[in-house]
């Protein structure tokens, strides 16, 4: 190859450490890129992108001169139904999905350029940037299709929000003993019930394929639409989950003058956009700092604790928990 894979830029640091999984496939990715260049008749592949922390991508150049993004995925469980949402979407408001491999999970894609991030366009400002991600969540909020069970490639279908976030509840449980002592235990009981409690309460009508991961660095300027979105780890169930990631990290929220009002501000935006009740909005950030912060909570106490006082009990207020 033109260059040396990179693979120490890939972390795979689920669970804040490389894995015993994640070193053995590490080891073996040299060779599945290998293959896949092979089988798929990549003539060239690039430098890889900095920054992931669940697969390799770079992009390559196909033996018929078209180019294109190779992505070869960390087989986890948040991953799964990437095949299912690109084919689900076709292109429509995400990248397009050109070829698969489930055994190697491995993805030709299409190439977005300029490739600028969501995030990185500060020129269009905050609300603007909010109402770009919006447009594209409206598209993207299909009717999730069963799974024909007679087609022998289908991808498997996503997983429930409520099953996905059961699962983290029960991890983040499991750690509710290394919270520090000063934590507010009873808030992050709260907000933790929510991971199980939000899903729930949505009726089957109200349920729609979702991004899984809808921050704006998952949104990328292209050639042919403005803007398309990547990296889905795709979820069937609530539309509030998908808008926090975004709102969150559009900018700092908490980083500025009065993070209530902007919340508050940037909610009401994204509630008319996308026809959200807000203060669900709130309620799964709410849900997912509390997690967040006990990840964080035996390793690194005060930033924990910074993260319940400064950000989950702000979220907490403003979902009138």
């Amino acid at each position: 190859m033109e260059q040396d894979l990179e693979l120490d830029r890939l972390g795979l640091a689920f669970g804040g450490s490389v894995s015993v999984d994640g070193r053995a496939w590490l080891e073996r990715l040299p060779g599945l890129v290998a293959s896949l260049r092979a089988d798929w008749g990549l003539r060239r592949i690039g430098r890889p992108y900095a920054g992931g922390s669940g697969a390799w991508v770079a992009p390559v150049e196909l033996d018929s001169g078209e180019r294109a993004v190779l992505k070869v995925g960390f087989p986890h469980r948040e991953a799964r139904a990437e095949a299912y949402g690109l084919r689900r979407w076709g292109g429509n408001g995400a990248v397009r999905l050109l070829r698969q491999d489930a055994e190697r999970t491995a993805y030709l894609l299409e190439l977005c350029e300029p490739g600028t991030k969501l995030v990185d366009a500060s020129e269009l400002g905050a609300e603007a940037r909010l109402r770009i991600g919006a447009g594209l969540l409206r598209r993207l909020w299909l009717p999730v299709e069963t799974v024909d069970a007679g087609e022998t490639d289908a991808p498997p279908s996503p997983e429930s929000v409520g099953e996905q976030m059961g699962w983290w509840a029960d991890m983040a449980e499991e750690r509710l003993a290394l919270l520090p002592a000063e934590a507010d235990a009873g808030l992050v009981r709260t907000c933790l019930d929510l991971l199980r409690t939000l899903p729930a309460s949505v009726p089957a009508s109200r349920s729609v394929l979702l991004h899984g991961d809808f921050n704006p660095g998952n949104v990328l300027s292209a050639a042919r639409e403005p803007w398309l979105a990547i990296d889905a780890k795709p979820l069937a169930g609530d539309p509030a989950f998908d808008p926090w990631p975004l709102l969150e990290q559009v900018d700092p929220p908490f980083a500025l003058p009065r993070p209530g009002a902007v919340l508050t501000a940037r909610g009401a935006l994204l509630g008319d956009e996308l026809g959200v009740d807000p203060l669900r909005i709130f309620a799964w950030g709410a849900a997912r700092r509390a997690e967040a912060a006990v990840a964080i909570a035996a390793d690194e106490p005060d930033e924990c604790l910074r993260i319940l006082a400064e950000q989950t009990r702000t979220l907490a207020d403003l979902a009138g928990l």
